[in-house]
């Protein structure tokens, strides 16, 4: 099975962001818990103003654990901004049988680091 929310942290990291769209279900609902507020949707709409909402900055998602049981699909990493480790994130995603994010649910932190990550010179 393809790594939905691989192809996910790839589009939401390229200068095109929107293109993550096309791996949302119709009925697509999401929950990101940031460290000073949350973002909830219930709608491809809602997460696209998500998107539109975040500063734009050189931002990657370094996968460090990725996990798949049956429907569900798990990633841990850490996020680097311009080259430093800003903090991680534990995110999990159900698919559906043709291939798209029908939930979403990911937590990141600036303060914990679940797996030590060893920065990139």
């Amino acid at each position: 099975m393809a790594s939905v929310l691989r192809a996910y942290m790839a589009r939401m990291d390229s200068e095109q962001p929107e293109a993550a769209l096309e791996l949302l279900a119709p009925d697509f609902r999401f929950r990101i818990a940031l460290p000073n507020r949350e973002e909830t949707g219930w709608s491809k709409d809602d997460f696209a103003a998500y998107i539109s909402g975040r500063n734009a900055v050189e931002r990657t998602h370094e996968i460090l654990r990725h996990s798949c049981d049956g429907d569900l699909e798990t990633v841990y990493g850490v996020v680097v901004e311009s080259g430093k480790a800003v903090g991680s994130f534990l995110s999990a995603a159900v698919i559906t049988s043709s291939g798209q994010m029908a939930r979403y649910q990911s937590y990141f932190t600036t303060t914990y680091d679940l797996i030590e990550f060893a920065e990139q010179s």
